[in-house]
């Protein structure tokens, strides 16, 4: 058996590393084709029903009160920046794929902490006024610091529903 030289095995390794490197792009690719992740970059509110098992939450916020005056994004993606907007849609974009692919997820789908903290924000962002003079009523006095809420003081704690009535 011939020995491998030091040259001829550098080529050999950049070969494989090549090869593995343009499998997962182009199985990445495909899976991105496949699934439309493409639709998820836009603000179509659609686009969240590619999956069957969000069809009948799309169907809920068609009809409810939230499906004529907001989409998705404005309830499931951050208000403050257009870089954490793009890293929440990547995140569950990824988290999503994963569960889906797999399998491992439940029918009865369940919001992360992540992603209530983000619905948090989105109702106190559109109904800031409201959410003001509850705020003052329930803590005393508002606080300096957004992020700091009382937990009984949330509004998805009430409004679990809101945008998803059946």
């Amino acid at each position: 058996m011939k020995k491998l030289t030091r040259p001829r095995l550098t080529t050999v390794l950049l070969i494989v590393i090549a090869i593995l490197i343009g499998g997962l792009v182009g199985v990445g690719t495909f899976t991105f084709g496949y699934a439309q992740g493409a639709s998820y970059l836009k603000a179509d509110s659609q686009s969240c029903a590619n999956c069957h098992v969000m069809q009948g939450h799309f169907d809920a916020w068609l009809k409810s009160s939230h499906g004529k005056f907001a989409g998705c994004n404005d309830c499931h993606a951050p208000h403050d920046g257009v870089a954490s907007k793009y890293y929440c849609k990547a995140r569950n974009g990824f988290f999503h794929s994963l569960a889906f692919t797999t399998g491992d997820f439940e029918e009865n789908l369940r919001i992360t902490d992540y992603n209530r903290r983000v619905t948090e924000q989105a109702c106190r962002n559109c109904h800031q006024d409201l959410v003001h003079q509850i705020d003052i009523n329930a803590i005393g006095e508002l606080q300096n610091d957004k992020t700091e809420r009382l937990e009984s003081n949330a509004c998805i704690r009430c409004h679990s529903s809101v945008g998803h009535d059946t």
